[in-house]
């Protein structure tokens, strides 16, 4: 049997996904987890793709990763370099690709640029991949080869 989803935690994540706003910013009594699960679920096939896409390279999968291990502290351009032994001319027109994908923030501090993980499209991307995992498939007629 499905799970019923209440229409005002629909809504909640109907606004942050339009608003482009991050989960914590919602400063709503529920568990976030919810609202992920639902952002993920109305991801577009179009959002995902370009997520995807941004991670279907190696040097970007595997700025992303590192970025990922970092956490909420992130890293700049020249720790990135360091750990990955890159030039920052090349980390710069990659990130710039997870930056347009949504995938990675950037954050002034001072004279350096932090590199984040944005987790919320994170969350949201593997949502999208999962959201019917499992759910089995049933080809019609039409749907056949």
């Amino acid at each position: 049997m499905p799970h019923v989803i209440p229409a005002h935690l629909i809504e909640i994540a109907a606004l942050a996904l339009c608003a482009n706003t991050k989960i914590d910013e919602l400063h709503v009594p529920i568990d976030k987890t919810i609202i992920i699960v639902l952002i993920g679920i109305m991801m577009t096939h179009t959002s995902a793709a370009l997520s995807l896409a941004a991670l279907g390279h190696d040097t970007r999968l595997t700025i992303f990763r590192l970025l990922v291990r970092a956490g909420n502290d992130g890293l700049n351009i020249g720790d990135i370099g360091t750990h990955l032994g890159m030039a920052a001319s090349t980390l710069a027109y990659h990130i710039k690709t997870l930056v347009d994908a949504g995938l990675v923030t950037q954050e002034r501090q001072g004279r350096q640029i932090v590199n984040r993980v944005d987790f919320d499209v994170m969350h949201q991307t593997v949502s999208f991949l999962t959201s019917e995992c499992c759910t089995g498939v049933a080809l019609t007629q039409e749907n056949a080869a």
